[in-house]
């Protein structure tokens, strides 16, 4: 008897959002990796409203890395250091490692959008959690 097939989708299914921006066609499961819900909205409103359908503050920075950022101004240097503290705590805290392996795979089988509320990308941790979970999934 053949053994089932085992080979990767070639798509990625993986991608990111703003909190609370409309959806878009095929995104999939919407995903909060944000440390606190969003202030004054019901829980049965978060997918409703364009929040999330599932709350992940786990994969979101610690409190102490998002005030350290905050601090000062955002330039290169500040974010690059941002993006290795960020790193550092989604390979060590065991939560946060299992929750991106968890998101690696699922995202391989069906559409999964990493959320956040941040107005700018380039400078949120959901653009550096998406590499880290396409990097588990290209690794595993």
């Amino acid at each position: 008897m053949p053994k089932p097939s085992r080979e990767r989708p070639k798509a990625l299914r993986l991608s990111t959002y703003r909190i609370g921006s409309p959806r878009g066609d095929g995104e999939g499961l919407r995903v909060g990796a944000v440390r606190f819900l969003p202030r004054g909205v019901k829980a049965e409103d978060y997918a409703r409203k364009d929040y999330f359908d599932v709350w992940l503050p786990g994969v979101a920075p610690e409190a102490n890395l998002i005030a350290w950022w905050r601090e000062k101004p955002a330039i290169p240097s500040r974010w690059k250091r941002f993006g290795a503290r960020y790193g550092a705590f989604l390979r060590k805290d065991t939560n946060a490692r299992q929750t991106v392996e968890l998101l690696a795979r699922v995202s391989d089988r069906t559409p999964v959008s990493i959320g956040c509320y941040c107005e700018d990308e380039a400078r949120c941790h959901r653009s550096l959690l998406f590499e880290s979970i396409d990097r588990h999934r290209r690794s595993s």
